[in-house]
């Protein structure tokens, strides 16, 4: 019988989620990959109902390694269905990841900051 591998047996940590929300912040933390495996789980976690009552949401993207633009049209159509109350700010570390958000035009509705 083969043995599970130590990577196999621990959890996968999910590369994005809600770390702090309340009526006005939300802030969403990203990590690892975002790719067509996450995209499921994150067009999930943009319909939560508690992002729609936050004036302010906060990506908080400085641990993301890289990203496709699967997830970033998902993540553009969330600020697109959002209130328009809404504003965004993306904080993101990697030049790779800037651009791929850029590419998909996210800039225009999305404040960047290195």
């Amino acid at each position: 019988m083969a043995e599970a591998s130590p990577q196999s047996a621990q959890p996968q940590r999910a590369p994005v989620a809600i770390t702090a929300v309340d009526e006005q912040r939300a802030v969403l933390t990203f990590s690892g990959a975002l790719d067509a495996h996450a995209l499921p789980e994150l067009e999930e976690l943009l319909s939560d109902r508690r992002l729609r009552q936050a004036s302010t949401w906060t990506w908080d993207m400085t641990g993301l390694e890289r990203t496709d633009l699967a997830c970033v049209y998902a993540l553009l159509r969330a600020v697109m269905r959002a209130p328009e109350t809404v504003s965004v700010t993306a904080r993101v570390a990697r030049r790779a990841v800037q651009r791929t958000l850029r590419h998909a035009g996210l800039e225009t509705v999305v404040t960047i900051e290195e």
